[in-house]
């Protein structure tokens, strides 16, 4: 468990952990990680999982694994200091973490060297490396591939995973090769066992929209680690993390919220979620708690009104466009989102709140806060933006500079309104801000700006 660390100068704080990573996507790194939690949660223990990055899809999958909200550790939206303080947080009650990385083991942002990475990410955590190796036609040569990663950089290899082994002599000749190098063989995955996760067009489905096959899946990677993997070693493995020098990150210290905020006077902030807009980070909610909001959830795709005493609305990204005719169909919720936004209250929307506040996505009828139309397109949209705000907002003042990321595949026409939200190079101008409407492609990790969450806040109290 989490816990601090007495016999340390420092106060450091005792956290059980692993990072698990591999040369190149989809080489079994969810599998893995989601595995892991699963198997030691079907043990008794309780587990938390973290990931590499911008993405919202295998949190989902580590939440429904182990319970507890899957998190993002991401320097590029957050900053390096905050990724350890966010980690502890995440972790707080936990008896082990397991943080999935991102891509291969070194891949960062271009041009920065290995920033954002796997391996950047484990050293600011102090962690140790398990290697998910795909051995897909290999067999000595995969001691020339472990001993290139262990050496290329600092990176701490504590043993291998070898995935997609088809047969008893396959593994043979492999962990032999991994004896040649020193690296040992933490758990053997048989390629007829792999588990496939269904994608959307847009990459992996959100956990959140596949109900029982979700459930089903989880339950699939969990047993296949139980049966692959020696649990026992791979625990030894996160035991040997030495203790994290570092304070647990505080929504409420972000946003310096003290008691003089007034008892019963507490907005209520509708956030909106479900299968349609799954894609936001756990320390969002915290920090408008923290601010002073009562935080209520909202799904589109079922519920009809807005909370009792709504003040406020976020949207967060999602794929509306994969819900065009339910959320079309439920007018009733698009008709108070538009009384909402057209009395003032502050709302926030980020990728699919923004194509949700348009007239329409794809032809169907959307919440018509915002004079433009979405269309999806077979061309993805994807990497960060060093952005700054073109026009004061309820979230942010103009000229407020921030790092964000776009996943996307429509389109808005226009890109922008008469006031625009961001602007970056490439994009002139893009987003809107219109009355207490933001509304952008931007999708912000907003422990990096804790200040959006208590001007969202006092705007929905003013």
């Amino acid at each position: 468990m989490v816990t601090r660390d007495g016999g340390s100068s420092s106060g450091g704080l005792r956290v059980p952990r692993i990072v698990v990573a591999a040369a190149a996507s989809g080489h079994g790194k969810t599998t893995v990680a989601t595995g892991l939690l699963a198997a030691l949660t079907a043990r008794g223990m309780t587990a938390a999982g973290f990931k590499v990055g911008p993405d919202h899809t295998d949190p989902a999958y580590h939440s429904l694994a182990c319970g507890r909200p899957g998190r993002n550790l991401d320097p590029s939206l957050v900053g390096e200091d905050l990724v350890a303080p966010l980690f502890a947080h995440g972790a707080t009650g936990a008896q082990v973490a397991v943080v999935e990385g991102v891509a291969g083991l070194y891949d960062g942002r271009p041009g920065e060297g290995d920033f954002g990475s796997t391996a950047h990410v484990a050293r600011l955590l102090d962690a140790p490396v398990v290697f998910v190796a795909d051995a897909t036609g290999q067999g000595r040569s995969i001691a020339a591939l472990l001993h290139g990663f262990r050496s290329f950089a600092a990176a701490r290899l504590a043993g291998v995973v070898l995935n997609r082994v088809v047969s008893d002599r396959h593994e043979q000749i492999l962990r032999e090769a991994c004896e040649e190098v020193g690296t040992p063989v933490l758990g053997v995955l048989r390629g007829a066992n792999a588990v496939p996760a269904p994608s959307r067009h847009v990459g992996p489905g959100p956990a959140a929209e596949r109900g029982g096959a979700t459930v089903e899946a989880v339950r699939a990677m969990g047993a296949l680690v139980e049966e692959g993997i020696d649990l026992g070693e791979m625990l030894a493995v996160a035991h040997s993390a030495p203790p994290l020098t570092v304070t647990p990150w505080s929504a409420a210290e972000a946003v310096r919220a003290g008691t003089e905020e007034a008892a019963g006077d507490r907005p209520v902030i509708a956030v909106a979620g479900g299968p349609a807009f799954a894609f936001g980070y756990a320390e969002q909610a915290e920090l408008l708690r923290a601010a002073g909001a009562e935080v209520v959830h909202v799904d589109p795709l079922r519920d009809e009104t807005l909370p009792r005493g709504t003040a406020g609305l976020v949207v967060v990204g999602g794929l509306p466009e994969a819900y065009g005719d339910e959320l079309a169909a439920n007018r009733p919720l698009r008709d108070a989102v538009r009384a909402l936004a057209a009395g003032g209250a502050p709302v926030a929307a980020e990728g699919a709140g923004l194509l949700w506040l348009a007239r329409s996505v794809d032809g169907h009828e959307m919440c018509g806060v915002l004079d433009a139309h979405a269309a999806t397109t077979e061309r993805l949209t994807s990497g960060y933006r060093a952005a700054v705000a073109v026009s004061g907002s309820v979230l942010a003042e103009a000229g407020t500079r921030v790092t964000g990321h776009e996943f996307h595949r429509a389109t808005v026409a226009p890109a922008a309104g008469p006031s625009p939200a961001w602007a970056w190079r490439g994009m002139s101008a893009e987003g809107f801000v219109q009355g207490g409407v933001h509304a952008s492609h931007l999708q912000l990790h907003w422990a990096g700006q804790p200040g959006f969450a208590s001007r969202l806040v006092h705007a929905a109290r003013a």
